[in-house]
């Protein structure tokens, strides 16, 4: 599956957000002035603050009368020419962002590595229970598991009622936690979090909404256990950043935090 460019959603986590990234003049523009960590940049010498030349108007040449070949006697390779590292190349798993000159920054620079799958799917089941649990008492006080149908009392497993309460509370659920907490609490016990992708800042209410009616709404009311394969199995297969379709929608990465 194709990579996604970095996107930029616009919006600007709070100064007191613990996880927002470190802003860029903390890692450095690359260039060969910089000093490491974002440190004050040296100038490079200017016109008017070398020595004066010598009477007749040659100006010496630095490093004792010889020029020192670039990188070191080689010759780098012209822009573009060189072989971009696969995907999964970086330390986050980001592939070729910020490999280098010629290529974007990597939106994962400065924030943990991306959450496994694996756990991500243990914490979903996890909430599924929790919530299921709640869904399951209130469908059963207010009877909107039976109806009849011609004259015969019939019990189904789901009905449209169900659906309604299941689908509001597992929005609400996932809503309120990570906008308060930046995780559920199946990804609390799994040490993992939702991260905006542009800025590592935990997710606003706008974009965690979005983020849950992508997954819940097809899954309460028409297709739960063919969505959840696909919606959730999505992070299995997509590089660089192990999305699932809700993450795409909303734009948020899910990443560890212990």
């Amino acid at each position: 599956m194709s990579s996604e460019p970095p996107p930029g959603s616009g919006e600007q986590p709070p100064e007191d957000d613990p996880f927002r990234k470190r802003p860029p003049s903390d890692q450095g523009s690359g260039s060969p002035y910089d000093t490491p960590y974002g440190g004050a940049q040296q100038p490079p010498p200017s016109g008017g603050g070398g020595p004066q030349p010598p009477p007749g108007g040659q100006q010496p040449p630095p490093w004792g009368g010889q020029q020192p070949p670039p990188y070191g006697g080689q010759q780098p390779p012209p822009y573009g020419g060189g072989q971009p590292p696969p995907y999964g190349g970086g330390p986050y798993g980001g592939g070729p962002y910020g490999a280098g000159p010629g290529y974007p920054a990597d939106p994962l620079a400065g924030m943990p590595p991306l959450a496994d799958s694996g756990r991500r799917t243990l914490a979903r089941i996890a909430d599924m229970i929790l919530v299921g649990i709640v869904v399951w008492l209130l469908t059963w006080a207010f009877g909107v598991r039976e109806y009849n149908v011609n004259g015969n009392h019939v019990e189904v497993g789901k009905s449209v009622g169900q659906s309604v309460i299941a689908a509001v509370l597992y929005i609400a659920y996932d809503t309120f936690m990570m906008s308060k907490y930046g995780q559920t609490l199946g990804k609390k016990w799994l040490n993992m979090r939702v991260a905006n992708l542009d800025n590592g800042a935990t997710p606003s209410v706008q974009t965690n909404l979005i983020r849950s009616l992508v997954l819940w709404v097809p899954f309460a009311f028409c297709c739960a256990c063919i969505w959840t394969l696909i919606c959730g199995g999505w992070s299995y297969f997509d590089k660089p950043y192990k999305q699932g379709l809700h993450d795409k929608a909303a734009k948020t990465v899910v990443v560890t935090t212990g």
